[in-house]
C-alpha cells in the first residue's frame, strides 16, 4: 500500500492551446480552472485535469499530483480507465447494428442469447432496448460484488457469463420497462450480443467501427491486458487512511460495462462524432436520443447509452456520460454546437462528496464558458 503523503506544495497548474488555433483568453475558463483546483487542494482528490475542445481549439487545466511515488504532477493528457464511459461505446455498435438490419432493437434478448436469462416463456421478456435504455429491471453485478473482493484480487480474469450469472442469482428488480435502475449487467449482456452477432469480440467491433475511423489512437478495448499502455498517471483507491494503487488490474471485471482505456482528447473527439450524427443513422441516432427521466437529483435523462443534463450556471444542456472504475472517475459532455469536455480524477473509490459535486461543476463551468 501506498500512504497518504498528500499534495504537492504548490501543485503544477497546467492551462495550453493544443493546437494551432489561437490561444484562449485567461478569463474564458477562469471557473474552471477554480474548480479543478478546488478539487485537489481541498476536495481530496490526489489530482485532476480537465481538456476542452471548442471553439478555440483546446484547452487542458490540470491540477494536482499523477504518481504520489515521484511526486510527478497530474500530466495535462495521458490515458486512464474510463469505466461505464465504455456503455456509449457499446451501444453505439449495437445501434449500428441495429441500422445494418442485423438487431432488432425491441426483439427479446433471448433471441440473441437463448436461455441466458431464461426469458423464453415469460410474457414480457427484456429486449435490447431495455438493456441499453437501462430498463431491464436485471440486478447490478456490482451490487452483489464488493469492491473488497475486486481489490483483492484484481488480476482475476473474469468471463462476461460470471458476471452476468452472479447478476441473475438474485431476483429481479422490476418488470422490464416499468422503471429506469442503472445496472452495469445489462452492458455486458450488450457486450455479449454484439459477440454473437457478428462473430468478433465487441473490442474487435469497437476498434473496427469506432476507433480506426475516428483515429481514437489513445482508446482501447484491453481485455486481460493489466497495464494502461503510453502515457497516464497513476489511479488510486482511498481505503481509510491509505491510498493504494490500482494502476494496473485485469479490467475483464467490468467486461462490456466499464473495461474501456481512453484519453480525455479521445472521449471529446468521439462525442463530438457522435452528436454530429457521424457515427450512427438518423433513426439511430434518434432512438440514442430519445430518453427518459433518470430519477436522480441531476436531472438527468437516460437515452440508449447516452444521457442528457442540465447545464448548471448557464441556460442549456449536454449530452454524455460518468465513468468510474477503481482508481479512476471521469465525466464527459458536449453541447450539440461543437463544445466538449471531459474532467477525469485518479480517485476512486475514495472520494469525498465535495469531490463528486466539483466534478461535475467542472463539466457545466467548461462547457457553460
Amino acid at each position: 500500500m501506498i500512504r497518504h503523503v498528500g499534495m504537492l506544495s504548490g501543485a503544477l497548474a497546467l492551462t495550453v492551446a493544443l493546437t494551432g488555433q489561437p490561444a484562449v483568453a485567461d478569463s474564458e475558463y477562469a471557473e474552471l480552472r477554480q474548480v479543478v483546483r478546488r478539487l485537489t487542494a481541498q476536495d481530496g482528490a490526489v489530482g485532476a485535469q480537465a481538456v476542452v475542445d471548442g471553439r478555440h481549439g483546446r484547452t487542458a487545466v490540470a491540477e494536482g499530483v499523477g504518481d504520489l511515488r515521484t511526486g510527478a504532477p497530474m500530466p495535462r493528457g495521458g490515458r486512464f480507465r474510463i469505466g461505464s464511459l465504455t456503455k456509449p461505446f457499446v451501444a453505439t455498435v449495437v445501434l449500428q447494428l441495429v441500422g445494418e438490419g442485423k438487431v432488432d432493437l425491441d426483439a427479446p434478448v433471448e433471441d440473441y442469447l437463448p436461455g441466458l436469462l431464461g426469458d423464453g416463456a415469460a410474457e414480457k421478456p427484456v429486449t435490447v432496448r431495455h438493456l441499453l435504455q437501462q430498463t431491464s429491471g436485471l440486478p447490478d453485478v456490482l451490487d452483489h460484488l464488493p469492491p473488497s473482493e475486486l481489490i483483492n484480487d484484481r488480476f482475476r480474469h473474469w468471463e462476461p457469463r460470471e458476471l452476468v450469472e452472479i447478476a441473475l442469482s438474485h431476483p429481479r428488480l422490476f418488470e422490464p420497462g416499468a422503471r429506469w435502475d442503472y445496472s452495469n449487467t445489462n452492458y455486458t449482456l450488450a457486450a455479449m450480443l454484439i459477440e454473437r452477432v457478428t462473430g468478433r469480440t465487441y473490442g474487435e467491433e469497437i476498434h473496427r467501427r469506432i476507433l480506426k475511423p475516428l483515429r481514437l489512437t489513445d482508446t482501447s478495448v484491453p481485455g486481460d491486458r493489466t497495464g494502461i499502455p503510453g502515457r497516464h498517471p497513476r489511479g488510486y483507491v482511498r481505503t481509510g487512511t491509505q491510498l493504494l494503487d490500482l494502476t494496473e488490474l485485469n479490467p475483464t471485471m467490468a467486461a462490456g460495462s466499464g473495461d474501456m482505456i481512453s484519453s480525455a482528447r479521445d472521449l471529446n473527439r468521439f462525442l463530438a462524432a457522435l452528436l454530429r450524427g457521424g457515427l450512427l443513422r438518423p433513426a439511430q441516432q434518434r432512438e440514442m436520443m430519445t430518453t427518459r427521466p433518470t430519477g436522480n437529483e441531476s436531472g438527468a435523462e437516460y437515452g440508449l447509452g447516452l444521457q442528457k443534463f442540465p447545464l448548471k450556471g448557464c441556460d442549456g444542456e449536454f449530452w454524455g456520460h460518468g465513468g468510474d472504475m477503481l482508481g479512476f472517475t471521469a465525466r464527459s459532455g458536449a453541447t450539440v454546437d461543437g463544445r466538449q469536455v471531459t474532467v477525469m480524477v485518479n480517485l476512486n473509490p475514495g472520494g469525498t462528496r465535495a469531490q463528486k459535486d466539483d466534478h461535475e461543476a467542472a463539466v457545466s463551468a467548461a462547457l457553460c464558458a
